[in-house]
C-alpha cells in the first residue's frame, strides 16, 4: 500500500472542542463553547498547551475565519476597514510574531470590534499569544487592547492529561496504543501536544505500511527512521 493511499484513508484528526482535554482549562474552553457576538477571549500560554487547537477548533465553524502570523495584514485590515464584517467569528493566533503592519491592522480591529459590538454587526473575536497581555512584545496600545474582555492562560496538560490525549488520538484512528508506548512517549518525546499528535498518526501510518502491530520497537524504529520530528532533545 503506497504512502498517499495510507494518507487518503487516515486523514488526521480534526481539532475541535470536542476533542480538546481540557486539564486545567475548563474555564476557558467552557468560555469558547457559550461566547455570544460582541465579545472577545484572549488565550495565552506556552507553545504546545493547545492555543492553536482551541483556535482551529472555533474557526472551524460557519461564518467564522482562521488567520495566522504567517498571513498578509492586508486581510486583517480589510476586515477592520471595510464595509462589513462578514464573520460571526474571527480567530488570530501567534500575536507575539506580528510584525508592526500587523500589529496595526489588528489594533483596528480591536477598535471595530469594540465599536459594533452592541449591534448587529458584533462578532467574536479570539486571539491567542504566547505570554499574558501585558508582557506581550507588541506596541503599548495594542497590549491594552487584548485585555480588554475575556483572558485565560492556558495550561500544559499533566502527565495524565497527556496520556488521555494520546489514548483519544489513537482511538480516533482505532489504534490501540499499549501501556509501554504511551509511558515511552510521555518520558523520552517533547510535551508539545502537537507534535505527539502527529507523531501517533505517524505511527497508526507506518504500522500499516510495514504490516506490523504498533509495538515500542515500532515505535523506535520509526523515529530512527527520521520521517517524525526529533524528540526532545531535554529529555534524558
Amino acid at each position: 500500500m503506497t504512502q498517499q493511499l495510507i494518507l487518503d484513508i487516515l486523514p488526521p484528526s480534526p481539532q475541535t472542542l470536542g476533542n480538546f482535554i481540557a486539564g486545567e482549562n475548563h474555564a476557558a474552553l467552557d468560555a469558547l463553547r457559550h461566547c455570544k457576538a460582541g465579545r472577545a477571549i484572549y488565550l495565552w500560554g506556552p507553545p504546545g498547551a493547545g492555543r492553536s487547537h482551541l483556535l482551529h477548533a472555533v474557526s472551524d465553524t460557519v461564518n467564522a475565519i482562521y488567520f495566522g502570523a504567517t498571513q498578509d495584514e492586508s486581510e486583517l485590515q480589510e476586515l477592520a476597514t471595510g464595509d462589513s464584517i462578514g464573520y460571526r467569528l474571527i480567530a488570530i493566533d501567534d500575536v507575539e510574531r506580528f510584525n508592526d503592519r500587523q500589529q496595526a491592522a489588528l489594533f483596528s480591529l480591536y477598535n471595530r470590534w469594540r465599536e459594533s459590538a452592541s449591534s448587529e454587526d458584533a462578532f467574536i473575536l479570539v486571539v491567542a499569544g504566547d505570554r499574558a497581555p501585558m508582557a506581550m512584545p507588541l506596541r503599548e496600545d495594542l497590549r491594552t487592547r487584548l485585555g480588554w474582555d475575556l483572558s485565560f492562560r492556558v495550561h500544559l496538560l499533566s502527565d495524565d492529561d497527556r496520556a488521555q490525549a494520546l489514548r483519544r488520538r489513537a482511538q480516533d484512528r482505532g489504534l490501540k496504543l499499549a501501556p509501554e508506548v504511551i509511558n515511552w512517549l510521555l518520558t523520552h518525546y517533547t510535551r508539545d501536544m502537537s507534535r505527539l499528535g502527529s507523531l501517533v498518526d505517524a505511527l497508526d501510518r507506518y504500522s500499516l505500511e510495514r504490516h506490523r502491530p504498533v509495538t515500542l520497537p515500532l515505535l523506535k524504529e520509526l523515529l530512527a527512521s527520521s520521517q517524525t520530528p526529533t524528540p526532545d532533545t531535554n529529555t534524558p
